[in-house]
């Protein structure tokens, strides 16, 4: 029996360790960002604009340029450029540079290509760092599995991680979702998925390069790096989907996809366009349609039909709206998604209340890698094979200079479920 003695000295001490002690009132946070490109250097804004007594103190990347590309633009922030104290110690390159940032600092910005959210994030959370952790979190199911875990230990440990998926921190995404689930539009049968867009961006081969380093320059176009387009970008309107359906996630899926326009040598293997229908067990769908090609019109969308009316959930200026018995638009206030989310994390991290978005960051993700496989394979995947897959891209070994194998395109009906 535990004495009221014995009670107070282990909770004293449980206090005094929490991960989220150090951070009560107006203490120092230190910041560590872990993939310095656009999206690292935005999410490093975001981070420390959202606290009053933040710093950023460490930076890691694969590539020395991208770091201090991203160094010098944070510096040319006003806003923040005074929080920046990255000394030049503090600035590690290569595929180990992560280790040595978390090392140093108390909440970690993960914003690498999505094959090393895994390892990255385990690697905070085994180390009591609280994460930032960019959309998706993985691009094959052992990554995802490997995320379920990690996101488990995360909660056991007080510690906060907060997903790059910043639909569910929009006011008008979360009113009309809320509205949803009370009801507005009776039970919901399909909801639509869109993700139409333009171009995408692609790096000519330097003579010099290695196969390694091509391909990480270029990461957007290898399904092993970013997951594909129906991973990488379209997880967003999924994710959205998703969350329409109450964070319950379909038994099925079967789709189609290719490259009709993407073909040339620097496109990698990626596809670019998607479609995938997918099957609840109550018999609902969620129908999910992507295209990336140039001058075509854009459409970032998910529209959910219900018994008694339908919505539409859309960033853009068509607007978020319900039709139904009683009709509903939403007029506002609108709010910053992507500094919300990172204010969130920080508030979470100051009032010791962890907030942790691990399951449906990484069920998402594998609803997106789903889609994938069936795109890939021309068959039927469940989300039980989907969850259970071996398919492991991880590269043979981490190496700039070791050739890597033939980067293959998917051809649906010869490619193998893995």
């Amino acid at each position: 029996m535990t004495t009221r003695r014995q009670f107070l000295a282990t909770s004293a001490v449980a206090v005094a360790t929490a991960p989220h002690a150090f951070a009560r009132g107006n203490d120092l946070i230190k910041i560590g960002l872990i993939g310095c490109g656009d999206r690292g250097t935005g999410a490093a804004v975001n981070a420390l604009s959202a606290d009053k007594n933040v710093k950023l103190v460490a930076m890691g990347d694969a590539f020395q340029d991208r770091l201090d590309g991203s160094y010098t633009t944070l510096l040319a922030k006003k806003a923040v450029s005074e929080k920046v104290d990255v000394k030049p110690d503090a600035k590690f390159v290569g595929f180990d540079a992560y280790k040595s940032v978390i090392e140093r600092c108390d909440v970690v910005l993960l914003t690498t290509p999505p094959q090393f959210r895994p390892m990255h994030l385990k690697a905070a959370i085994d180390a009591g760092k609280h994460v930032f952790a960019e959309k998706p979190c993985a691009v094959d199911a052992p990554g995802v599995r490997s995320v379920l875990d990690t996101c488990e230990k995360a909660k056991s440990k007080g510690l906060s991680v907060v997903s790059g998926l910043c639909l569910r921190y929009d006011n008008g995404f979360r009113e009309c979702v809320k509205r949803i689930h009370g009801g507005a539009i009776g039970e919901v049968v399909t909801v639509f998925a869109n993700d139409y867009r333009g171009g995408r961006w692609t790096k000519l081969r330097a003579k010099e390069w290695s196969d390694m380093t091509y391909q990480m320059r270029n990461w957007y176009n290898f399904t092993w790096l970013s997951g594909d387009f129906n991973v990488e970008q379209h997880v967003h309107f999924l994710d959205v989907a998703a969350w329409v359906m109450q964070d319950k996630y379909p038994v099925r899926a079967m789709g189609m996809g290719g490259r009709s326009i993407y073909t040339g040598p620097d496109s990698g293997n990626i596809y670019d366009h998607f479609s995938v229908v997918y099957e609840y067990e109550n018999g609902a769908r969620l129908v999910s349609n992507t295209r990336q090609q140039p001058k075509t019109k854009g459409d970032m969308s998910a529209h959910a039909l219900g018994s008694k009316g339908r919505a539409q959930l859309s960033e853009k200026d068509a607007g978020m709206w319900i039709k139904a018995e009683k009709d509903w638009t939403f007029d506002g206030p609108g709010n910053a998604m992507y500094q919300v989310e990172h204010e969130e994390l920080f508030a979470s991290i100051r009032n010791g209340k962890p907030v942790n978005n691990g399951e449906y960051m990484a069920k998402s993700t594998l609803l997106a890698i789903m889609g994938r496989m069936a795109a890939y394979t021309g068959q039927q995947i469940t989300w039980k094979m989907a969850l259970e897959s071996k398919e492991d891209l991880s590269p043979p070994k981490w190496d700039w200079d070791a050739p890597l194998p033939e980067p293959s395109i998917s051809m649906p009906g010869v490619t193998k479920f893995a």
